[in-house]
């Protein structure tokens, strides 16, 4: 078995301390980040063990929102039981389920299923944003500043830092604007959960939540990073959400400025992901995002950003940097 696939040393105490002793650990996935998964059977019961080891991870902030999404009626895990010094939880088994693997095998039901997910979304804002740090301004810079950061390098490319944050400091406005909402950040189709075989979405991959706009997470679901969203798809699940909410062409401002944003975030991201962790998946992404960003950017909206684009980093350069840097 491989390294990663072996259930952390505690697990086993862990579960016995909690009524699973003798249960099965099965390897689940991991992820992006340090945290692992692990489904525990036991007979005809099962759970998920998420393995977020300290110092790297912190499960309390998923526990927190597991449990403030649930009080407001919203399919998140139970928490069933957790040690926080070994970085220990056990949760409520979805299943395997996933929307992602559903609307790419089934694509008559594609467009339910995103509807589904929009109307998950129409209830989370209808409610106040729960206690969370702010998606500010901070925040909106630095996560932009990932692509100069390991992107441009990778590429051996040398960007004009200071016009970067000046550009981007001239649209950001559009998306601190306005009431603020519980934003899940990683919102997308292979974190949602189809529950018992129906259109039911179950929510996972929620502790980066902050408060902030609520055209984040639409952007997170109809500019999937790791899935193809069709722009006629995306126009009208933009339209569904903009007739039941009523927002207006602010919103779509908001949109388009944060779709750069977070493009840009991920391509940076998934460059850190190939260089620094030696994740060779994630830069194969990139050609999408960058689909995507360029879509946004051709907002008037983001006009500076664009500029800034055109004047620093080359179309030939624009794609999956782990191919691009061995030309």
């Amino acid at each position: 078995m491989a390294t990663d696939m072996i259930p952390p040393a505690a697990a086993a105490d862990f579960l016995a301390a909690h009524g699973w002793a003798g249960a099965a650990i099965l390897p689940v996935a991991g992820d992006a980040s340090f945290r692992r998964y692990f489904r525990v059977v036991d007979g005809d019961r099962s759970a998920i063990l998420m393995d977020a080891p300290p110092p790297h991870e912190d499960p309390r902030p998923f526990i927190d929102i597991a449990r403030w999404l649930a009080e407001r009626g919203f399919a998140a895990p139970i928490i069933h039981a957790s040690d926080l010094d070994q970085g220990l939880v056990l949760i409520e088994d979805f299943g395997d389920v996933r929307m992602r693997e559903t609307a790419d095998a089934e694509a008559g039901r594609e467009t339910a299923l995103y509807e589904s997910a929009i109307d998950v979304l129409v209830r989370l804002h209808a409610h106040e944003a729960g206690a969370l740090p702010p998606y500010d301004r901070a925040v909106l810079h630095r996560e932009a500043n990932l692509l100069p950061e390991w992107y441009c390098p990778a590429l051996g490319i040398e960007p004009d830092i200071d016009a970067y944050t000046a550009a981007w400091d001239s649209v950001f406005d559009a998306a601190l604007s306005g009431r603020q909402v519980t934003v899940l950040r990683d919102y997308h189709a292979e974190n949602l959960m189809l529950i018992g075989g129906s259109d039911s979405l179950g929510l996972l991959d929620f502790q980066d939540a902050l408060a902030g706009h609520p055209a984040y997470d639409l952007v997170s679901l109809l500019q999937d990073a790791r899935r193809d969203v069709d722009p006629v798809l995306e126009a009208a699940m933009l339209d569904r959400y903009k007739m039941i909410t009523g927002v207006g062409e602010d919103f779509d401002i908001a949109y388009h400025v944060l779709g750069a944003q977070r493009n840009a975030k991920i391509i940076g991201i998934f460059t850190r992901l190939w260089k620094r962790d030696g994740k060779t998946r994630y830069p194969t992404l990139c050609p999408r995002v960058w689909r995507y960003l360029e879509h946004d950017l051709a907002h008037p909206a983001l006009a500076p950003v664009r500029a800034w684009f055109d004047a620093n980093i080359p179309q030939g350069l624009r794609g999956d940097p782990m191919a691009l840097a061995a030309q």
